[in-house]
């Protein structure tokens, strides 16, 4: 499976400390090494940078680390291929264009049976089940809003009844983003921590670097960071299983319950009685 990150923050921030304990597990501490990319919004657009080589050993990837790129909405990826080879094109997050926002998607998981029926607005460039899934997130989006641009609750209640009905066909571990907000689901492992003032002193798991965030931050700042597994030794909030979120921010405002199949559950070795989206799972550290 793969790896995911994002951060949403209240005001634009850069996210080298987290990309760089992050982009270790692409070869070194883990071994998602079959691509990464990672895309930085700037309000309607974003910036995108996608490589087939593993994160660990990319030059591009050296360049994200040392570049401060600050953003409101990052989402990153760290590719381990299950369908579709290690070519470019394969490579998440993805981006196409709803209205006049880009979107940014990146999934982790296995949609094993999921062929949709796709109306043409959207269609995949590379062989992944994840773009797949994607062009039909935003083709249900465009028919149900057309040409208007809906307001964030409306659009909230809209992709989960989408979510429900592709997560019946797998792991749909996925992050998405319009520029506004954040949006995650959790199908099996996700992960999520919020900063705010006054910060405090953090370490990297994957990596022996450390940052004292109060040195860096302001009483404005606020950032919400979600990954598959901690990247540091804050206390992170484990999201139940089936959880769709939303950030905005730099804080987590909004959840709903999208069922996970007990086959999905099954697979991934988690208790069939799962926590309800509502409740959260005991912090770690």
């Amino acid at each position: 499976m793969c790896q995911l990150l994002a951060l949403n923050c209240a005001v634009p921030t850069a996210a080298t400390f987290s990309f760089t304990g992050f982009a270790a597990r692409g070869g070194i501490t883990d071994h998602h090494d079959d691509g990464w990319g990672m895309a930085f919004f700037e309000d309607r657009a974003c910036r995108l940078f996608v490589d087939h080589r593993p994160s660990a050993h990319s030059p591009l990837a050296d360049l994200v680390k040392r570049w401060p790129i600050k953003s409101t909405n990052i989402v990153a990826h760290l590719r381990k291929a299950t369908r579709g080879p290690v070519v470019l094109e394969n490579c998440h997050p993805f981006l196409r264009q709803l209205g006049t926002r880009h979107w940014i998607f990146a999934h982790n998981g296995d949609l094993p049976d999921y062929i949709p029926s796709l109306t043409g607005r959207y269609r995949p460039v590379g062989e992944t089940d994840s773009e797949r899934a994607f062009c039909a997130l935003l083709d249900g989006l465009c028919e149900r809003f057309e040409e208007r641009e809906p307001d964030l609750d409306e659009l909230f209640d809209q992709l989960q009844a989408l979510t429900r009905e592709i997560a019946a066909h797998g792991v749909f571990n996925f992050m998405m983003s319009n520029g506004q907000v954040l949006f995650t689901h959790c199908s099996t492992h996700l992960y999520y921590v919020e900063r705010s003032w006054p910060f405090s002193t953090a370490q990297l798991v994957d990596a022996d670097v450390s940052i004292d965030f109060s040195h860096h931050m302001s009483p404005e700042d606020a950032v919400a960071v979600v990954a598959t597994s901690p990247l540091t030794d804050e206390a992170w909030t484990r999201f139940a299983p089936g959880t769709l979120a939303m950030f905005r921010d730099g804080r987590l405002t909004r959840t709903a319950d999208v069922p996970v199949p007990p086959h999905v559950l099954e697979k991934a070795c988690l208790p069939l009685e799962k926590v309800g989206a509502e409740s959260r799972l005991d912090a770690v550290g």
